[in-house]
């Protein structure tokens, strides 16, 4: 356990400060509880890495459809999460590898909510080292929740 950080109310981005660090090499990040005021994409970004750096693909099915939808993006700001939806909790587990290394990291995204699941792969393309990130949606706001990072252990 790293920290814990509670989503405030009707926020439009919420940033999470001194959660990587030289002690653990790859980390979990949980998101859970967030209700978004629109239907749209959250994002995530590491702070310092700002540019152009982002790629991933990924896997997404609507709730209650049996068709399964492939996407993708390369070159983008940030690194979608799927839809956490207006009217239930929605949950979202982030692996990452080396947020705080001079090295590409690499990322694999479960989401679950209302409307979506997501199953997605990516990279960060960046020797840029981070020790936060920023969690925003696409349009409106998000409400409460809780943003948990978890350190993997060295052997």
């Amino acid at each position: 356990y790293i920290k814990s950080q509670t989503i405030g109310n009707g926020v439009t981005s919420v940033t999470v400060s001194s959660a990587f660090s030289s002690s653990y090499d790859n980390y979990r990040i949980i998101v859970s509880g967030t209700v978004c005021s629109a239907n749209a994409d959250m994002t995530f970004q590491l702070s310092s890495i700002t540019t152009n750096v982002y790629s991933y693909q990924g896997y997404y099915q609507l709730v209650g459809s049996a068709t399964l939808n492939g996407y993708g993006s390369s070159a983008a700001s940030t690194m979608a999460m799927g839809t956490p939806g207006t009217t239930a909790n929605s949950f979202a587990q982030l692996e990452i590898s080396a947020p705080n290394l001079a090295v590409t990291k690499y990322a694999n995204l479960l989401t679950s909510s209302a409307l979506i699941s997501v199953n997605q792969g990516g990279q960060i393309i960046s020797n840029v080292q981070s020790t936060g990130f920023t969690l925003a949606p696409t349009s409106g706001t998000m409400t409460g929740g809780t943003i948990t990072v978890y350190g993997y252990r060295k052997a």
